[in-house]
């Protein structure tokens, strides 16, 4: 699903140029759920950004899902991304004019879903919405607001979901309900799940334990 060699990540100009990530090798199979761990200005989220095909590397190779992302110009990692890479943020980023059915089924129906408005109501009838599916941003709660994330992540039936600090604007029992969600819609699906964080405990749950620091993966454990 993913495969990463001696992958770097320079952001900034000399002699301000800033080293972020520092040799990354890593694979992940299909289906596996892995934590990124580590401490903040790790790297981990610059990580995703690379490996989703948010961000170009430096220099590397990187390649998810069959495609080399390193080879693909924007357009084409756009359209790589689509249908392919699901991903779920802290922020929610919902937009605040749309509705929670909006929110959802608009990114489908631009991608040239037919059954977009369709799709957007079932997946927000299993995140536990189907009665605010017209409520907008403003009027849902912060773990209301996760839930729509989840369902605009999983609408269009990614293979590989990332998740990036999910938790990170929630309550301890709003964050322990949306990882319980998001763990069970991935297994519903049979994705790969991907979660960035700096919870040991919401790394326990992982299959697999990648620990970053300074750049660099410092440790990779499989739990039994």
């Amino acid at each position: 699903m993913i495969q990463a060699r001696n992958l770097t990540l320079r952001l900034g100009r000399h002699p301000a140029q800033v080293e972020v990530l520092r040799g990354i090798d890593l694979a992940v199979e299909a289906g596996e759920t892995v934590a990124l761990l580590g401490p903040s200005g790790s790297g981990k989220s610059s990580l995703m950004a690379v490996l989703s095909g948010l961000e170009r590397p430096s220099s590397g190779e990187v390649v998810v899902t069959g495609l080399d992302f390193a080879r693909l110009d924007e357009d084409a990692l756009a359209v790589a991304r689509r249908g392919r890479i699901g991903i779920v943020l802290q922020a929610f980023h919902l937009l605040p004019t749309m509705t929670a059915l909006e929110n959802v089924a608009v990114p489908m129906e631009l991608g040239g879903a037919r059954d977009a408005w369709d799709r957007a109501r079932d997946e927000l009838d299993a995140v536990g919405l189907g009665k605010r599916l017209h409520h907008y941003p403003a009027q849902l709660s912060g773990g209301e607001q996760q839930r729509v994330a989840i369902a605009r992540a999983l609408g269009p039936e990614p293979s590989l979901l990332f998740a990036d600090e999910p938790t990170g604007n929630l309550d301890t029992a709003t964050g322990a309900e949306i990882m319980d969600l998001l763990f069970a819609r991935r297994a519903e699906r049979g994705a790969t799940l991907f979660v960035i964080t700096h919870d040991a405990k919401l790394a326990e749950r992982c299959a697999r334990v990648v620990r970053l620091a300074d750049g660099r993966v410092v440790s990779d454990e499989r739990r039994a």
